[in-house]
């Protein structure tokens, strides 16, 4: 598969300010007085402005992050918005009105600064991708041969899903949004509640 080595625009752009931003505020971080030191000059909550965040992504570091593209780009349809030899950032097609999804691999021998984090060991994390017909998601993975860790299950708290695991290890959880079991969620309330 050929792919776009440099950023073109929006997302992919940002990507790449992104990371020269991750290599300078490690450099900064290193340097910077305690936050103790600012404690005096605080804005008070009526000057601060809320973060407004223009993208939030898992990175996740594989030595395999060439077949995790792949993996993406054939089973879910994403998009290689800009990739080197250690970094790929992907984005996944929005449906309807949702904003799609944005997913990055680097490889554990990154020149960014500072070092690690260590490689993905593929305990601890679920990557969960909400699709509208995962049934028909769940036939073309099969029909690929894509491994299928959980088969398609119905599952009472409301949720119809399969899951696969990725090349780097990684987890994924494929659903559609159902209606619960009458009565499941309140057997489960939220504390204070």
């Amino acid at each position: 598969m050929k792919y776009q080595s440099r950023p073109r625009r929006g997302p992919a752009r940002r990507c790449a300010r992104a990371i020269a931003s991750l290599v300078a505020g490690a450099m900064l971080a290193a340097t910077a007085p305690s936050t103790a030191a600012f404690a005096d000059n605080a804005a008070t909550p009526q000057e601060e402005q809320a973060m407004k965040v223009r993208d939030l992504y898992p990175l996740i570091t594989t030595p395999a992050l060439f077949e995790a593209r792949d993996f993406y780009v054939t089973h879910f349809g994403f998009d290689v918005l800009f990739e080197a030899s250690w970094f790929v950032y992907l984005s996944g097609p929005a449906d309807g009105e949702t904003r799609g999804a944005t997913l990055a691999f680097m490889h554990p021998d990154h020149p960014s600064n500072p070092p690690g984090p260590e490689s993905f060991n593929g305990l601890g994390m679920i990557l969960t991708v909400e699709v509208s017909d995962v049934a028909a998601v769940h036939d073309r993975f099969a029909a690929s041969g894509a491994p299928i860790v959980h088969p398609l299950t119905d599952e009472e708290w409301g949720q119809r899903r399969f899951m696969t695991r990725d090349p780097a290890g990684v987890l994924v959880d494929v659903v559609q949004q159902t209606e619960p079991a009458p009565g499941f969620w309140e057997r489960y309330p939220a504390p204070g509640l």
